[in-house]
């Protein structure tokens, strides 16, 4: 049984990455804990009847996102595909990377799945400042579900790779898993710099994606782009991607694709979900 936590703040965006999940893990079944993170009302007060009024009011808070998880619930379970998905509230008041890897050890979750908005047009670098956050601190596989996706059937997924690190268990067991799920080809894409040869290191790391997935349809593509931004985007076109995959590890190349995106030509951000994986 696979475990999926999904933070839910009740916006349509949330409600969008949780209708991607539903489709994305149509066929297996799947524990699915939404989690609503309230924020701690609470004051010092000066007084018995502040501190009475500031309880209260936290408690009422509590009270109507608790409400609103059930009736989330509700709604989800109707729209579920598969009679093995089951859905569970949890609200915490606490801080959110601090309330993910808590249920990331207490549920024994295996993917969480984060819905992020796009960047303002005022303002196109303020681009989901909580997904960055839980990126960059919580070591677990992370959907990332923009605003604008919605799920078709995933043909080829890319894996964006410099050839620099040594595969292990965790990176190659995530991108397996999703190539399984959904029956789709592996489009491993290399990011180098003009003119740059492969290093000894480099080709055996590569040779070893190759022997891994010599059973999964897959091929090796090479990006030589000064705009790294524009050459995905050329690449996710012509190949029909419908999920990118990246080592978080690569902190530079995740920060750039997802966070520090200036180019409103670029709709790759806005349109295709990224999977990020932890070492």
């Amino acid at each position: 049984m696979m475990n999926v936590l999904i933070p839910t703040d009740f916006s349509e965006n949330s409600h969008n990455a949780i209708r991607y999940a539903l489709d994305y893990f149509a066929a297996i079944p799947v524990n699915f804990y939404l989690l609503h993170i309230s924020p701690n009302t609470a004051m010092p007060a000066d007084d018995d009847s502040d501190l009475l009024f500031n309880t209260a009011a936290s408690q009422g808070t509590a009270q109507g996102s608790i409400t609103s998880l059930r009736e989330e619930i509700l709604h989800f379970k109707l729209l579920a595909k598969n009679a093995g998905h089951q859905f569970f509230a949890i609200h915490e008041n606490m801080l959110l990377v601090e309330a993910i890897r808590k249920q990331i050890d207490a549920k024994e979750i295996d993917y969480v799945l984060m819905g992020t908005k796009g960047a303002s047009k005022n303002n196109r670098n303020e681009i989901g400042s909580n997904t960055s956050e839980v990126i960059t601190k919580v070591k677990c596989p992370i959907f990332v579900i923009p605003e604008n996706a919605r799920f078709k059937k995933i043909k080829n997924i890319s894996f964006l790779t410099d050839y620099n690190c040594i595969y292990r268990n965790k990176v190659i067991n995530g991108l397996s898993q999703a190539l399984l799920i959904q029956k789709a080809a592996l489009r491993v894409l290399h990011i180098r710099s003009q003119n740059t040869m492969l290093s000894a290191a480099q080709t055996d790391n590569k040779g070893f994606l190759h022997y891994f997935f010599k059973d999964i349809k897959h091929s090796f593509h090479f990006l030589e782009n000064k705009n790294i931004e524009a050459g995905v985007q050329d690449f996710v076109e012509t190949w029909e991607i419908d999920l990118i995959a990246v080592v978080a590890k690569n902190l530079n190349l995740t920060q750039r694709l997802l966070f520090n995106r200036i180019n409103p030509a670029i709709s790759y951000p806005y349109e295709v979900p990224f999977l990020i994986l932890h070492e």
